[in-house]
């Protein structure tokens, strides 16, 4: 069975959705397929950023998210190896003075239901392959899997929205991801987490650095509790993350305490996140990767969803000019990626200075320590949470001599 569409999106999570919608209210015909059904889980930090946020509002369901279980967070907090803990607010000068902390389960739901609006929609369609004439990707082929019955749908662009495993990413040929350049992650969520506030919790503990313990607190006394490391580092640790998070959890004199009573709910699930500090291809004849297909997982904050619907965003503008002008080759859907890059390649790059610079404990330790006493620092370290100039300080030797001094 073959169906003719403007475009094929696979993966019906934040940015795949987020690309459908735009899309869609351009008048464009479009199909969204996911091979799973919806509600479903995605194994995530469920924190939803002010960029999302500022998605959320350009697609117009900001109510929505507002109106599901989630919880508001006002900061983050970030502690030390040595354990020096500082809660670092929101600026509240940039527009946008809180983010969202949301299961996935909900968040992506209500995301892909909205799609339906705007899309043509098939859950439980596993794509198995891409189908190209000559240079070009021109469809899919994939399995219902509700009647075990194979189906092709051509399209005149192809975008792949679906994840750190992408089978259109794989189909292209580009390739396994680094470990220099992936971060793996492991998650849980508990109740009775005590000491849980209004902020997410970044905790740089001696063993994961520079990865972090996390805790992020959900509606209704839940938290989302986890860790993420390089995957080069903990191969060469040889560590079992999930082991070392229970490890913290039951054994490192402040968080032994807060999980006292504490009690998991479900069980622990790991993932791989794609970095950005690393430029993956992300267009050509007649395709785009979008989210983590694209490896835009920021490489500090292991933020992906607001990159992904960023990504969805941009490449709907990309998109409706390539059909408008009916043209569907790599020269113009370049168009995509250089304003892809150019919104989050010096994030990704100051990110990535960051994240190497969290190597150093001592200097960790430092700031953090300074930043308890300095209303100059912790100024700093606020403002760096929305503005990438600000972030962009923290690569100036200058910067840790005003900290010193600070």
């Amino acid at each position: 069975m073959e169906s003719i569409f403007d475009v094929v999106v696979v993966g019906g999570g934040p940015a795949g959705s987020t690309v459908s919608i735009f899309l869609g209210k351009m008048g464009h015909k479009v199909l969204l397929l996911d091979k799973s059904k919806f509600p479903r889980d995605k194994t995530c930090g469920d924190a939803i950023s002010g960029k999302s946020r500022g998605v959320l509002r350009d697609l117009g369901i900001t109510e929505i998210v507002e109106a599901v279980p989630h919880s508001k967070v006002f900061g983050v907090g970030f502690s030390s190896p040595d354990g020096t803990y500082v809660d670092i607010p929101i600026p509240q000068n940039y527009g946008i003075d809180y983010g969202y902390c949301c299961k996935r389960e909900v968040f992506d739901n209500l995301l892909f239901q909205h799609a339906k609006k705007f899309a043509t929609v098939q859950e439980e369609f596993e794509v198995l392959d891409i189908i190209k004439e000559g240079e070009a990707v021109v469809g899919v082929k994939a399995m219902d899997k509700k009647t075990n019955t194979e189906h092709t749908f051509k399209a005149k662009i192809i975008v792949g929205s679906d994840g750190a495993t992408s089978i259109i990413s794989r189909k292209l040929g580009l390739g396994e991801a680094n470990p220099d350049h992936l971060c793996t992650g492991v998650r849980a969520y508990y109740k009775g987490v005590t000491g849980l506030g209004k902020s997410i919790e970044l905790h740089f503990v001696d063993s994961l650095v520079p990865g972090y313990f996390w805790i992020f607190p959900l509606e209704n006394g839940l938290a989302n509790v986890g860790s993420g490391i390089l995957a080069s580092d903990m191969q060469n640790k040889k560590m079992n993350l999930r082991d070392e998070t229970l490890k913290i959890i039951n054994e490192h004199p402040v968080f032994k305490e807060r999980f006292k009573n504490a009690q998991i709910e479900g069980g622990w699930k790991g993932w791989n996140l794609p970095l950005g500090s690393i430029h993956k291809k992300a267009h050509g004849n007649g395709w785009v990767l979008l989210g983590d297909a694209a490896s835009l997982i920021d490489p500090f904050s292991g933020e992906g969803i607001g990159n992904a619907m960023t990504s969805g965003k941009i490449a709907a503008a990309a998109i409706h000019k390539a059909l408008e002008a009916k043209d569907y080759s790599e020269k113009i859907l370049s168009e995509y990626e250089t304003n892809l890059w150019q919104v989050l390649g010096h994030e990704f790059h100051n990110s990535d200075r960051m994240q190497k610079i969290g190597k150093k404990k001592w200097l960790v330790n430092m700031i953090l320590h300074k930043a308890k006493r300095s209303d100059w620092l912790r100024k700093q370290l606020s403002t760096s949470l929305l503005d990438q100039k600000a972030r962009k300080g923290f690569s100036d030797p200058l910067f840790y001599i005003k900290a010193l001094l600070a």
